[in-house]
């Protein structure tokens, strides 16, 4: 195959995950991402990878916001959202500190490509469910050519840009100009 055919491909599965978004979901997503001002977020791998970059979005647009497991990283409370993402929902890690933000009163949200597998989606607040191929998912979702999880990796990096400009859209006196002036200065 051609790396034409390939991105083909690619693009024709990224519109078939989102056309089945729930955009009810992606609403209540992005209606408590707004309401809270200090945030951590949790995720491993490729998928750890993609939120951090909307942890960073986050901090851009003004939120306080924390990477569990950084030495720098607070105790998290009452009045906190912890949004962890568990691709298959397999994460030990994950799940236990999802259940140890529960007890500390933070509102959990868990961001999934295979809700019925999670763990920590029983402590959960809410679950966002993602319908793209994950690596040892079960649920139905949209399958993928492309190796273990890279559709629900690659999807979590697009809709949680998306997430952000559509924040950015609805909050008046936020900008993208605004944001920059919170990009890092020092590189």
């Amino acid at each position: 195959m051609k790396f034409r055919e390939y991105g083909t491909r690619i693009i024709e599965e990224y519109r078939q995950v989102f056309e089945l978004l729930d955009e009810e979901g992606l609403r209540q997503f992005i209606e408590t991402v707004k309401k809270y001002q200090r945030i951590f977020c949790i995720g491993v791998g490729r998928e750890g990878m993609m939120t951090r970059a909307f942890a960073m979005r986050l901090m851009h647009m003004g939120k306080e916001v924390h990477w569990i497991w950084d030495d720098t990283t607070p105790h998290i409370g009452e009045g906190d959202l912890l949004i962890a993402t568990l691709g298959d929902g397999r994460i030990g890690h994950i799940d236990y500190v999802c259940r140890r933000a529960k007890e500390a009163g933070a509102y959990i949200y868990v961001v999934t490509g295979s809700p019925s597998g999670e763990t920590a989606a029983q402590v959960a607040d809410s679950v966002f469910f993602v319908p793209a191929a994950v690596y040892r998912g079960t649920d139905a979702v949209v399958p993928s050519f492309q190796p273990m999880g890279n559709l629900f990796e690659q999807s979590l990096l697009i809709i949680f840009d998306i997430v952000v400009m559509m924040i950015v859209d609805e909050t008046p006196g936020l900008s993208f100009e605004k944001m920059s002036r919170n990009h890092r200065n020092v590189e």
